[in-house]
């Protein structure tokens, strides 16, 4: 399993997870919402901190090929994937 190259945080809305992917030289700011989480990863509605951390550290591979993806499409500084983000693919 492909692990984040730094450590996710939750948010202080706790409506999702900010992680950062390293492309090139530059750091990219990325969320994926805990909806999106829900939705495509099966986390339980209302689920505590450490269960969030433990679905996205599991989704990780996906997670991070759909941000990259989304980066590729949308170059930025930031990246926010949504539940439409992962119905898609």
């Amino acid at each position: 399993m492909e692990k984040p190259e730094f450590e996710p945080q939750i948010l202080a809305s706790r409506q999702g997870v900010s992680f950062r992917l390293v492309r090139g030289q530059t750091l990219v700011e990325c969320v994926i919402t805990t909806a999106a989480l829900e939705a495509h990863f099966w986390l339980e509605d209302r689920a505590d901190d450490l269960r969030i951390l433990r679905t996205f550290r599991d989704g990780y591979s996906r997670i991070r090929a759909i941000a990259e993806r989304k980066l590729l499409a949308h170059p930025g500084a930031r990246v926010e994937l949504t539940p439409d983000d992962f119905g898609r693919h």
